[in-house]
């Protein structure tokens, strides 16, 4: 095939993973990492800006089929793309980390109880939970993310305005008016509060991890893109969270209910610059990182997803991927030798990883790919222009 017509025809894939879900399975590179992440065995997903966190969730939500098959539901606690469901959260955020801590368990609990409810698990423990919720209407299988965090959040706030009163009523600590407050209790709530239905978060969700043990299932709550969710306010995400990573070390004492939290290094560090003893009690987590190796099998995987380059130059896909040395020696037949000349210049693969990386000297999949798709568009633009066709391949 002509070069201007077959560099017209082939692609890198996207930088974006959420913008690739269902293509990413074709180039994905299932390391150690993500077989410890697919067998439940990490919680938290920590990595650089474009190191590939994107791509895990993106697969897990992808897979929620053959996660199934293992025994686990799988449910996302944020909108893969477009606006983050926290975006209403700023003009009136909780005032407090111990308020946020309160936000996040009620929502990871409407989540929970949302999912078992749609695979029809129905025990007794289980409609204790959904009647708690139904009354406050945080239970509705139509209610997208975003209106159930404002239902949530509404919620956490009348609860954080009460104080037991009494014994079986509740009153608002502004106006001393008596209120009703349904269900759900922050805390223990009294015998009286108790014989009308009260129950405590921390009931409720050991009621839920009482009822997928029964049913031998196991609930993930995955949450990602948290570096866009809180973006205009550093006080404001550090108080959101520090308060998630104390619900996840409370959640984790429940055998079935899991967080998969996905977080960027540089808000990890931030969070835990200033003292964090919940962190070193946070042993389940991988730390996302890329080398030479791990990026030109990257690059070769993407290379390859193009059955035009596989036929055109009549490679074996599977050899090459099996063999560092046979993908360097491809990488050569497509990229010239340097892009400097010169003895001591870099090779073309190292140049682009240089020229790639960051202010810490790592390089991030997703700037490599997005140069190698700017290149392409640049080669297809100088041949559409009359230029010289390259040497060799």
């Amino acid at each position: 095939m002509e070069r201007k017509a077959l560099l017209g025809q082939i692609s890198f894939g996207s930088q974006v993973a959420e913008d690739e879900r269902r293509e990413l399975a074709r180039y994905f590179v299932e390391t150690d990492q993500w077989k410890r992440i697919f067998g439940g065995e990490v919680d938290i997903v920590r990595g650089e800006k474009g190191s590939g966190k994107s791509a895990i969730y993106s697969l897990l939500t992808e897979r929620d089929a053959e996660l199934f098959d293992n025994r686990v539901l799988i449910s996302s606690g944020e909108n893969p793309r477009g606006d983050t469901v926290f975006r209403n959260i700023t003009p009136d955020p909780p005032n407090s980390e111990a308020e946020f801590i309160v936000l996040w368990k009620l929502y990871v609990l409407c989540i929970v109880a949302k999912v078992m409810r749609n695979y029809d698990l129905r025990d007794n423990s289980a409609r204790l939970v959904y009647s708690a919720l139904e009354e406050d209407g945080l239970i509705d299988p139509d209610t997208t993310l975003a209106a159930l965090l404002n239902r949530v959040q509404r919620t956490v706030k009348r609860l954080m305005r009460q104080v037991k009163f009494d014994g079986t009523a509740t009153v608002d600590v502004n106006t001393g008016t008596p209120v009703v407050s349904g269900k759900i209790s922050i805390g223990e709530p009294t015998d009286d509060a108790r014989k009308k239905g009260a129950r405590s978060l921390d009931e409720l969700f050991s009621l839920l991890d009482s009822s997928l043990k029964e049913a031998d299932f196991r609930a993930w709550v995955l949450l990602d893109r948290l570096d866009v969710a809180f973006i205009d306010n550093h006080t404001l995400e550090e108080n959101a969270l520090r308060a998630l990573m104390r619900v996840y070390s409370d959640i984790r004492n429940y055998d079935s209910i899991s967080l998969k939290i996905f977080i960027r290094e540089d808000i990890w560090k931030r969070i835990t610059y200033a003292g964090f003893r919940e962190a070193s009690h946070i042993t389940r987590f991988v730390v996302l990182g890329w080398d030479r190796l791990s990026l030109l099998n990257l690059l070769m995987r993407r290379a390859l997803s193009n059955d035009l380059i596989v036929g055109e130059f009549g490679i074996n896909t599977e050899e090459v991927l099996k063999d560092a040395s046979a993908q360097e020696a491809l990488f050569g037949r497509l990229f010239p030798a340097q892009v400097e000349q010169g003895e001591r210049k870099s090779s073309t693969f190292d140049w682009m990883i240089n020229r790639c990386a960051d202010g810490t000297k790592k390089t991030a999949p997703r700037e490599l790919v997005h140069l190698l798709n700017c290149l392409r568009e640049q080669e297809a633009r100088r041949l559409e222009r009359g230029g010289t066709l390259p040497p060799d391949d």
